[in-house]
């Protein structure tokens, strides 16, 4: 399409790479965020995808994100680890931990990742997605800065905070589902602000607290929680497994991702299970569950198009916005320092 330019998964990589290092980000740290935000781009969540990296370079460049930082990750257990990211971004302590952490899971059946002092993490799926990747299911749960009115309220209390399931497949995909606890992601609300186009109702209130479809209304406002008070449950359990647990800032308490010099200091809760210890056939019986569900019943699974879509760019490459990548290249060609 004339408004998209193809890039493969090496040169997307790359690129993006290279724009965080100029913007201040180490190698490792750039190398964290790139693939994430081209894996999320590959599977077709774009709104967590290239468009999303951006934030992340704006936040390097202004402090946000310290790009130098090193975390600090201690084991006070043996199936657990805790990181301090100092500021930096949230997958460069998971990163560094992962192949120990899914060594341990599969030594003692289940580890414990808890990271503090992050900057937000983008598609929480792709945390879980990689332990199942390794034959492990996994649980993820994250917040960040206030975005979301809790039960009863019409003030942001909570973050979107997500959660994410995943677990391995034979012969397939892994089953990966990632939701956030508000009716829809802040970053969707955002990219109907920027097209110009309004939001169904039941997704927003504004500063009013008033119900809202102006997105522009709703980013002055608050989010609401799918399924009402039970949504709103759900988001109190990921800010105290998120945030609660690991020391992190309080929704309440972060400052914003998208303007200021501070991080907004969240949290990252990731468990990890290996099932084999309970069921050596659990990733083939669900295999047949998955297909009994889908075939005789028409249930839609979670994971599948987007485990499709992935496989797709692989081989094709994606198709991304011209002015995303010119965004991005121009803080690729810029000296790093």
């Amino acid at each position: 399409m004339a408004d998209t330019v193809r890039l493969d998964l090496a040169e997307a990589v790359s690129l993006c790479e290279r724009a965080a290092i100029a913007a201040g980000a180490s190698k490792e740290t750039a190398e964290a965020l790139a693939k994430s935000s081209v894996a999320a781009q590959a599977k077709g969540v774009t709104a967590v995808g290239l468009s999303h990296f951006l934030d992340y370079l704006e936040a390097l460049e202004a402090g946000r994100i310290d790009g130098q930082a090193e975390p600090a990750i201690t084991r006070p257990a043996l199936a657990v680890y805790v990181s301090d990211a100092k500021g930096g971004a949230a997958h460069t302590g998971f990163d560094r931990i992962f192949t120990e952490l899914a060594k341990s899971a599969r030594l003692f059946g289940v580890a414990i990742f808890a990271q503090r002092n992050a900057y937000t993490c983008g598609e929480l799926g792709y945390f879980t997605g990689r332990l199942a990747g390794e034959g492990l299911v996994s649980f993820a749960a994250t917040n960040g800065p206030a975005l979301l009115a809790g039960a009863g309220g019409t003030k942001p209390v909570y973050c979107t905070n997500p959660i994410s399931f995943a677990a391995p497949v034979e012969g397939g995909a892994p089953l990966v589902i990632d939701q956030a606890s508000s009716a829809t992601a802040f970053v969707s609300i955002r990219q109907a602000a920027e097209e110009g186009r309004e939001i169904p109702a039941g997704w927003a209130l504004d500063a009013s607290g008033r119900p809202t479809t102006d997105p522009a209304a709703a980013m002055k406002g608050a989010l609401l929680a799918f399924g009402g008070n039970r949504g709103a449950n759900i988001a109190l359990m990921v800010e105290v497994l998120a945030a609660g647990l690991s020391g992190a800032n309080w929704s309440l308490d972060a400052p914003p991702f998208s303007e200021g010099h501070d991080s907004p200091g969240t949290g990252l809760f990731v468990l990890a299970i290996e099932p084999k210890l309970i069921d050596p056939d659990f990733a083939t019986r669900l295999r047949e569950q998955l297909d009994r569900l889908a075939f005789d019943y028409r249930v839609h699974i979670p994971g599948v198009a987007r485990g499709k879509a992935g496989m797709l760019a692989k081989a094709l490459g994606l198709d991304v916005p011209v002015e995303i990548v010119r965004r991005i290249a121009e803080f690729a060609d810029r000296k790093a320092g």
